[in-house]
């Protein structure tokens, strides 16, 4: 798991069993940035929403597949961290897509320049190229 803001952390994969540790940490919400059936054995979006919501953790499944996010996917990632009540943690399987989405929502609103993305993942360990192949896609 790693820290991309005050509010955000982004990780890998989470299985029913993780998804109680993340209540027991603090967490309020928990956002799905994985599609159901990308990987064999991949827990489905609703075996983890009924294991997030049995803990009272609030849950969004946000499914995007890399190379293919749209502005509306960005969007709807923001409106559910600034709906927690709370610190988030997204996931895809390794936590770049839902660092990605944060990027190009940060950038699309202003509050970072495109020229910071890549310095940013590298801060985090991630590889946000992505947002910026993105964001030169999209003329931001």
């Amino acid at each position: 798991m790693k820290q991309i803001s005050d509010r955000l952390y982004v990780g890998p994969q989470l299985t029913a069993q993780y998804i109680r540790r993340v209540k027991s940490r603090g967490f309020a919400a928990i956002i799905n940035n994985r599609p159901d059936g990308e990987e064999p054995g991949q827990p489905s979006a609703a075996e983890n929403r009924s294991a997030a919501e049995g803990v009272q953790l609030s849950y969004s499944h946000i499914p995007v597949t890399e190379g293919q996010i749209s502005e509306s996917q960005v969007r709807a990632f923001q409106e559910a961290l600034s709906q927690a009540d709370g610190p988030v943690l997204a996931h895809c399987k390794t936590g770049t897509r839902s660092a990605i989405l944060y990027a190009i929502g940060e950038v699309l609103d202003g509050r970072m320049g495109k020229d910071q993305v890549i310095p940013f993942g590298q801060s985090v360990d991630l590889d946000l190229s992505g947002a910026v192949k993105w964001l030169d896609a999209h003329s931001c």
